[in-house]
């Protein structure tokens, strides 16, 4: 027969929409998809696993009701008649154009050497008839839009943030914690270590049952335990209360070579830590001896941005081969991919086994396409015990003797059934058995290989859940220290016997287990002491807190007496690095209300009343000493000898932080005497602004700003050293804008005091202004224009030389009017002036 050319790919004829939804893990993908589901009439959503899609299978129940909810997988199916809605194993999804809605869930195994193939086939064939839905990994999303470019993408954030936190001892490692490994031997001795240092942990791995997984996840779930140790087969279709992940290596074998895990493997599995809205964090395990397992910061950036290499290729396989002859069918198998983005993926177990028996002279003469396709779905039942190619080509070519004739033999299948019953034993045996009867639940399903199914289904179900109850039992004796456990929950009452200490580094420890330290006066509870059961510590350390909590009164006291002993900021009295008072606005900004923090309420009442006396004492002398003179002006506008206008005139002052600019300030509607009063009481009088000297250094105005926004106010910022001029583009506090410029004050009214000084000397002629002083300060010219131009001093531009004339050009001459009137304009058109002066000229007459 002529050899097939490879296929095209099957474009699936739906008029639905096609959405592929790409992220991260904890995104909600899954419960986007499961939403969908539920909103139409019909639909399927295909897992990577069993155990998920009987998460599900119970969830979609408790909504649409068991009668109208169908699980299908290749070991368990439950359909009623009428069923609506079916949650699958992608393996077993049903290929039904009548479904309204079709998922595909981890569609990024597409790229899995194993299994790639059939979620390849499901996502370029599998549609709903009004929706389809991919959900991945973002680094799907090339080979989406190239095999699936009518695909609408919508990219999800994940809900929580992943923090790599380095290494960790294994005796350090927090709880609701994970730890991974990549052997069962290696998950066997961090159990183990784990029992003894904190009582136990539950165990996951791949080769459990389902039933076993779940019993595991509920001992931890519940706080049995706080801890999981698990294979990464965590790192899909688990759900769990975990806060951090520890892996125990980064290397794993699969199936071919000892690898190191890629970024994307290892942010699958990291990425179990933080679910919702709670943050996670992953590291590694240290001093496990040999070479401990340490990220590379390429991959630690990679994990905590998300940032993946993207998918380049697909492993696909035909589909829908030709059963002429086991010839056809393994050529069809082996045929090359009908596109640059699908690739042949290695060998699986199924084509083994089929090219291996095709070999048998018994089976080699199979003729028929019946009976062709017959063989290869004995084939295909897949490798449970995981005992290689001979070994399971040895147990298909067994069924098969049965099956190329009808039906296995009743007897044959209830006696394989019936030698698994068998609950004794070791972890290791009752996991094999589990395995096997995997195998025969699976059989069993099919009903054109078993004639009494349903019987010999139910047999196969009970079993696996008497091992798995077994199995479930053994993993807890040999991992839970069930006696530390229940003694720490039934010591109760003589929680005040424990002793409890402090250790030099202020540890707070219970029976030499740290389970807290002291913050000041607040007691901040170790991660390692946060488990329910651990409630018991902390009441026993809460008896013998009061004493030391005196203890740190004094040592408050006494620094509230000490210079530096307590700070201000941002609003609060800080001691030692915690907030003991917060300020809140008072009668006055400068009067501040100071409320003590709550952790002080654990004082005796006698010592707060002292503590809080101290602070305001404190307080009161800092103000003193950085805002006396505002202090002064205050309890100047309080005088009644002082005026009304005055009065309104300092009470400005206080609330501006001592500088003022004279045109708001009122200062026309003082009489002589209140002027020489205000200046008694150390305010300036500028030609532009009024202003305190003692408040322009950058402490009082710090302090002024932090009162002002605890008034209420909005003030300026306060600057961060006594610069003369600071180019900045927003306000300063104690500065004057001049131009793109901040001024101090006191020194525009030094400016200004040498312009009226050449000016007086010029006996009402016009002048030279000597720029040398504004350009020490570092003032620019355009800013020394600015700040003459708001005094109220003009510009004229001089002649220029003659044609042909040598020499410096002639500065520019000067004249102040007082008046608001707009200075006089030259009489005649002048050429361009040049020379040191003339950029100066060309700016005030702009």
């Amino acid at each position: 027969m002529a050899s097939r050319t490879p296929a095209q790919p099957r474009r699936p004829s739906h008029t639905g929409v096609v959405k592929a939804v790409l992220g991260p893990t904890n995104t909600g993908k899954t419960h986007l998809a499961i939403e969908r589901l539920c909103a139409h009439s019909s639909g399927a959503i295909g897992f990577p696993l069993r155990l998920l899609a009987r998460e599900v299978y119970d969830r979609v129940c408790a909504i649409k009701g068991p009668d109208k909810v169908a699980l299908i997988t290749g070991e368990e199916r439950i359909e009623p008649k009428g069923a609506r809605w079916h949650l699958c194993t992608v393996e077993a999804m049903p290929s039904r154009p009548d479904l309204a809605f079709v998922a595909l869930d981890e569609a990024q195994l597409s790229a899995d050497p194993e299994r790639g193939h059939v979620f390849t086939d499901r996502l370029l064939h599998t549609r709903g008839r009004e929706e389809t839905m991919l959900l991945g990994s973002a680094t799907l999303q090339p080979m989406i839009k190239a095999l699936v470019p009518e695909a609408e993408i919508v990219s999800r954030p994940r809900f929580s943030t992943l923090t790599h936190v380095g290494a960790k001892k294994l005796s350090r490692i927090p709880p609701r914690s994970a730890i991974v490994a990549f052997s069962a031997e290696q998950v066997y001795v961090m159990a183990e270590m784990l029992r003894r240092f904190r009582g136990g942990a539950a165990v996951v791995m791949g080769a459990l049952s389902p039933q076993t997984r779940n019993a595991q996840v509920a001992m931890y779930q519940s706080g049995e335990v706080d801890y999981l140790v698990a294979t990464d087969a965590i790192g899909m279709g688990l759900n769990l209360d975990v806060h951090h992940v520890a892996f125990a290596g980064l290397s794993k074998y699969d199936g071919h070579r000892q690898r190191r895990l890629t970024t994307a493997e290892m942010a699958q599995i990291a990425g179990r830590a933080g679910r919702h809205q709670r943050d996670g964090t992953f590291g590694t395990l240290s001093g496990m001896g040999g070479h401990d397992p340490e990220f590379t910061p390429e991959e630690i950036y990679a994990i905590e941005e998300h940032r993946f290499p993207p998918l380049t290729r697909l492993f696909w396989r035909e589909a829908e081969p030709r059963f002429d002859s086991l010839a056809t069918l393994i050529e069809d198998l082996e045929s090359l991919p009908p596109r640059a983005e699908l690739a042949t993926p290695p060998q699986s177990i199924d084509l083994a086994v089929l090219k291996r028996l095709s070999e048998e002279p018994e089976i080699s003469d199979i003729r028929g396409a019946r009976m062709v396709q017959r063989f290869w779905e004995v084939c295909r039942l897949p490798d449970f015990r995981q005992q290689g190619e001979e070994t399971h080509s040895r147990f298909i070519a067994r069924l098969w003797q049965d099956l190329r004739h009808g039906y296995l033999g009743a007897d044959y299948v209830a006696q394989a059934i019936a030698q698994l019953d068998v609950p004794a034993g070791d972890i290791d045996t009752l996991q094999g058995r589990i395995s096997a009867i995997r195998s025969w639940s699976y059989i069993a399903q099919r009903a054109d290989w078993v004639l009494a199914k349903e019987e010999m289904s139910a047999r196969a179900r009970a079993v696996e859940t008497r091992l798995s109850d077994a199995l479930h039992a053994r993993l807890t004796e040999r991992f839970v220290n069930r006696r530390t456990t229940v003694l720490m929950r039934k010591a109760g009452a003589d929680a005040g016997l424990l002793p409890v200490r402090l250790s030099e580094s202020g540890s707070v420890l219970v029976d030499d287990e740290p389970i807290g330290h002291l913050e000041g006066f607040r007691f901040v509870v170790d991660p390692l002491a946060r488990a329910a059961d651990r409630k018991l510590l902390l009441a026993a350390a809460e008896r013998h807190l009061p004493a030391l909590l005196e203890s740190r009164g004094a040592e408050l006291l006494a620094s509230a007496g000490e210079a530096g002993g307590l700070t201000l900021r941002q609003g609060t009295m800080v001691w030692r690095d915690m907030i003991v008072a917060r300020l809140e606005r008072g009668r006055s900004i400068l009067d501040p209300r100071i409320r003590t923090d709550a952790a002080l309420d654990r004082l005796p009442p006698l010592l707060k009343a002292r503590v809080t006396q101290a602070l305001q004492d404190w307080f009161a002398a800092h103000v003193g000493g950085l805002l006396g003179p505002l202090i002064g002006l205050s309890q100047a506008s309080r005088a009644s000898e002082s005026g009304a206008n005055l009065r309104a005139l300092l009470l400005h002052l206080v609330e501006a932080g001592g500088i003022l600019p004279r045109d708001e300030s009122g200062l026309d509607r003082l009489d002589p005497a209140q002027r020489e009063r205000m200046k008694k009481l150390g305010v300036r009088i500028g030609a532009l602004d009024l202003f305190v000297p003692a408040m322009l250094r950058p402490a009082p105005l710090a302090l002024w700003a932090a009162l002002a926004r605890v008034w209420g106010a909005k003030p300026p910022a306060p600057p961060q050293s006594a610069s003369p001029v600071v180019s900045s583009k927003e306000p300063l506090a104690g500065y004057r804008r001049v131009g793109t410029q901040n001024l101090r004050v006191d020194l525009a009214e030094k400016l200004l005091h040498a312009a009226h000084a050449a000016r007086l000397a010029a006996k009402g002629r016009r002048f030279i202004i000597d720029p040398a002083l504004a350009r020490s300060m570092g003032l620019s010219t355009a800013s020394f224009t600015a700040l003459l131009r708001a005094a109220a001093f003009r510009v004229f531009v001089r002649r220029p030389l003659p044609e042909g004339a040598a020499g410096p050009a002639m500065p520019p001459l000067w004249e102040w009017r007082p008046s608001r009137a707009a200075p006089a304009q030259p009489s005649r058109s002048l050429p361009p002036p040049t020379g040191a002066f003339a950029a100066l000229a060309e700016l005030v007459t702009r």
